[in-house]
């Protein structure tokens, strides 16, 4: 492991993150809320530390080794929340422990969406902005990561997407350099999170607020700019453009660059992710509006569409937002909109979750093994896409899929070890790990009760959902840091 690389990374992303200050510092110069104070100050503290970081080791240029790779990306998210939690620590209002800074700073930058803050609506402008705004540098380092520096490293979903299913990205990158990747990855997040805000506007959205959930909405994230989230509008066509929008950051973002390079909607309509995607997402919106039209939940069909389809996608994309308490809904729906959120999004989008493609081959090789009972001498390859899968890429996914069920299974224990109830640790854990947000029970309206064990406990399936479990557990085994 090279301490050098690794010391000159960090002092950029801090002098980087430093920068990202400024705008909710304009926020509050500009609505004279009086917190400059938490912003200005952790700018200043980021700046110099970084300088002190990256001056001693600027000329040291090497190559990043794949082992300092998963040190680079795991202290990339690890120092981000640190830093992020700096303003929220030093606000007068609120004014929120160091663990409590953490957790919204880890919830929004991992864009979990899950948080410790009640009244919202009485925060000042700048602290509401810099929320939002940290869940939209977290969704674009999650693209930039998966679809430029984790295929280096041999990991994530994109990884795999990209080597074993047929698609015009199927090759290495998407440009021929990472610069060039993250640049043009910017150019794609940052018009869609504009078309978006304009959307919001024309639907009726203040401009501060279009902005907010803008950010939220292309980042998956879920945080709001208000208590009661999308529920405060009360309008069918805000949730229309947020349903429209949260479907397209779920999709590969990839795909969206095939497509506006080559100005058609081919890419989305050949590719077998994004076809699977859409039917997961129809079939839960489907049964979630026939279920509560049965049993006439609403007193009308038109609000029983409403919601059904907006909770629904907002869950299964793991965003987050809401529009009405979900978990109130009768019989099985709770459950099944969480169940729905550990598949989650398409690889390389900001959904969390699984991911689709993964999700995919669980089936495809389920399906497999039972006409293999039946045939046990037949050929029968796995295809995504009409392309044969590999084994050890099948081999690779079933072992992705059993070390996520422990995980979630060891960290629900954990959470029901620090006093809360069994509904309230799995849809806690659940929320975290597939960085979803809002869950059930005692955490369906905020984490601000639970202990410090319990949020630091969630701060880590949060990470650990966020990166995919191996980029984060690998740094725990003797072998990554033997020489």
């Amino acid at each position: 492991m090279q301490l050098i690389v690794i010391l000159r990374v960090m002092g950029l992303l801090l002098m980087t993150f430093s920068t990202t200050l400024l705008p909710p510092l304009f926020v509050s110069a500009f609505y004279h809320d009086g917190a400059h104070f938490a912003f200005a100050t952790p700018l200043f503290i980021l700046l110099i530390l970084g300088l002190l970081l990256w001056l001693p080791v600027r000329n040291k240029r090497r190559d990043i080794r794949v082992r300092d790779g998963f040190v680079i990306v795991t202290m990339f998210w690890v120092l981000l929340a640190l830093s992020g939690s700096l303003p929220l620590s030093l606000a007068h209002h609120p004014h929120l422990t160091f663990t409590d800074a953490f957790f919204e700073s880890m919830s929004g930058l991992t864009t979990t969406g899950a948080t410790v803050l009640t009244g919202i609506d009485e925060l000042p402008e700048s602290i509401r902005y810099y929320r939002q705004q940290l869940q939209w540098l977290g969704g674009m380092g999650i693209v930039v990561l998966a679809l430029a520096v984790m295929p280096m490293l041999g990991v994530g979903g994109m990884q795999l997407y990209r080597a074993e299913t047929p698609g015009p990205l199927k090759d290495t990158k998407l440009m021929p350099r990472i610069s060039e990747t993250a640049k043009a990855l910017w150019y794609i997040y940052l018009g869609l999170t504009i078309a978006c805000a304009l959307a919001y506007w024309l639907a009726g959205m203040t401009v501060f607020d279009a902005i907010g959930h803008s950010f939220s909405t292309i980042a998956i994230g879920g945080f709001s700019t208000h208590d009661k989230s999308m529920g405060y509008y009360d309008n069918p066509a805000i949730s229309s453009v947020a349903v429209v929008f949260m479907l397209m950051a779920g999709i590969n973002f990839a795909l969206h660059f095939s497509a506006w390079r080559h100005r058609s909607v081919k890419p989305y309509f050949l590719d077998a992710e994004v076809r699977a995607y859409l039917l997961i997402q129809l079939a839960v919106a489907a049964v979630t509006c026939g279920t509560l039209l049965a049993l006439s939940h609403f007193d009308r069909w038109q609000d029983t569409l409403h919601h059904a389809v907006f909770q629904a996608v907002s869950i299964a994309t793991t965003t987050g937002f809401v529009t009405t308490g979900f978990h109130h809904w009768p019989l099985y729906l709770p459950i099944l909109l969480i169940t729905a959120a550990f598949v989650g999004g398409c690889a390389g989008s900001t959904a969390g979750g699984m991911k689709v493609i993964r999700a995919l081959l669980l089936y495809k090789q389920g399906i497999r093994e039972i006409f293999r009972l039946v045939h046990p001498a037949a050929i029968y390859p796995v295809k995504i896409g009409g392309k044969p899968t590999d084994d050890a890429v099948l081999n690779a996914v079933w072992g992705f899929f059993s070390l996520y069920v422990v995980s979630f299974a060891v960290l629900s224990l954990v959470m029901m070890a620090t006093g809360i109830d069994l509904v309230t640790a799995f849809s806690a854990v659940a929320a975290s790990l597939t960085n979803l947000g809002p869950g059930l029970g005692d955490v369906a309206n905020s984490y601000a009760d639970l202990t410090v064990t319990g949020k630091w406990v969630l701060c880590f399936a949060m990470l650990l959902g966020r990166l995919e479990l191996f980029t984060l557990l690998v740094l725990f085994t003797r072998t990554f840091w033997r020489n």
